[in-house]
């Protein structure tokens, strides 16, 4: 193996992780009809697909620290596929529920492949390296939204099934338990013995609790519930938006419309990266009062992006212009983008040898915006579907207050020692980023 082949291959198979995670979301109409849903019962089941990601992925950035990323990323794949296939076949609402619980577990493959690329690229490309696999993987959900609807369209009949999305989920089950072979048979856990070595001596549960529990992951996991957290829930919610919130009844053209947001979130975030190695390796000061925290200070930038940007997704809805929404949804995506790829430069380059650990507390918590934002938008006191956005923008604003304490350079540069829980750790900050 060399970086770029384990590069590769981690991107291909959180690709469609993702793509399989948000399969339902372009079929809720008629699954909807199906079973009988409400509006307010498919943002349960939009927010239900996030429910056992937060536990689930720190548990497996732990696993991949102590096991290897292909074995658990073999693993995950394996599982989510069998139930996938056995979701296609539910006729109880509950037990069809039940499965896709399961099946949305794929999104903590997430961490698995960040520890993966993380063990085989050095500090100065982390941040575009981690960029690229989280943003084309991301885009797996854009994917789902512009391919499934139309492999299997609504005319769908047979083989094996009339209904389209039975059928989307069966065959999209069957490959995800091919890729898992693929992975295993090709992936190899770090570039040499010495980096493997490392990386299992800081997995116990002393070496977790000190990283999990240090200032500089906590504001950064909080940073994360409201980018991808945001991002998740963006994309099991705005096709069901764009349909019932301008009328578009057309299944297709409303997929695509929520396509236009998962393609900024996800291809787009190498760029965030990118510019944090970028500022990093300068050495450029674009907030002089975080002067030397470079990484930190472009983090900060996109996070008060991310904020505006949902001001203005309620100020496009209230405007009736459907193609203006869309619009501000891109805008809204480009900010996840770039703010997730600054915080995932960050993960690595501050804990070397922990970093499926932290990349597991990190995007653990950080779902759990997916869980909540989709509930707030489909709110049944809200006078229209158009104000959610912004009362999830007011409840961002005191994570990017905390963002600014923490990263101020007396506070930054303990960042990776001091925390909540007083202990020694083996970590420090990273060279370089002071």
């Amino acid at each position: 193996m060399t970086k770029w082949r384990t590069l590769v291959l981690a991107t291909v198979g959180f690709n469609f992780s993702f793509l399989i995670w948000f399969s339902f979301a372009p079929f809720t109409g008629p699954m909807a009809e199906e079973f009988g849903l409400s509006l307010a019962e498919i943002g349960v089941l939009a927010s239900a697909a996030i429910w056992l990601a937060p536990f689930g992925r720190i548990l497996t950035g732990w696993l991949s620290d102590k096991f290897g990323a292909p074995a658990v990323f073999a693993i995950v794949l394996t599982y989510v596929g069998v139930f996938s296939m056995a979701s296609a076949f539910a006729q109880s609402y509950t037990v069809f529920f039940i499965e896709r619980l399961i099946v949305a577990t794929a999104g903590i493959t997430f961490v698995i492949g960040i520890q993966h690329v993380s063990e085989w690229f050095e500090e100065e490309q982390l941040g575009m390296a981690e960029g690229i696999y989280a943003g084309i993987g991301n885009a797996g959900a854009a994917g789902g939204a512009l391919i499934l609807p139309r492999v299997f369209p609504t005319s769908w009949s047979g083989p094996l099934f009339e209904a389209n999305w039975r059928a989307a989920f069966f065959y999209t089950g069957a490959v995800s338990i091919v890729l898992a072979v693929v992975y295993y048979s090709l992936g190899e856990a770090a570039k040499s013995e010495e980096k493997r070595q490392a990386t299992v001596d800081n997995a116990d549960f002393k070496g977790w609790l000190h990283t999990a529990t240090r200032y500089g992951t906590i504001v950064l996991a909080l940073g994360y519930v409201m980018t991808f957290g945001l991002e998740l829930s963006m994309n099991g919610w705005l096709a069901t938006y764009y349909r019932e919130g301008f009328n578009t009844q057309n299944l297709v053209l409303a997929s695509t419309f929520a396509a236009t947001f998962s393609v900024a979130a996800g291809l787009l975030r190498p760029i965030g990266g990118y510019v944090s190695d970028l500022l990093a390796r300068k050495e450029k000061d674009i907030l002089p009062f975080f002067e030397g925290r470079y990484r930190e200070q472009w983090t900060f930038v996109t996070l008060c992006f991310v904020v505006a940007t949902m001001f203005a997704m309620t100020l496009a809805g209230l405007s009736g212009q459907v193609l203006v929404a869309v619009g501000a949804g891109f805008m809204v995506g480009m900010g996840c983008a770039f703010s997730e790829g600054a915080i995932f430069a960050q993960v690595p380059a501050m804990f070397p040898n922990s970093s499926g650990a932290v990349a597991g507390v990190v995007g653990g918590v950080g779902t759990i915006g997916g869980i909540v934002y989709p509930l707030v938008y489909s709110a049944p006191f809200l006078a229209n579907l158009h104000l959610g956005y912004s009362i999830v923008a007011v409840s961002m604003i005191p994570i990017v207050l905390l963002a600014g304490w923490t990263f101020r350079p007396h506070v930054a540069e303990r960042a990776t020692t001091d925390g909540f829980i007083v202990g020694s750790g083996s970590e420090s900050p990273a060279a370089g980023d002071d």
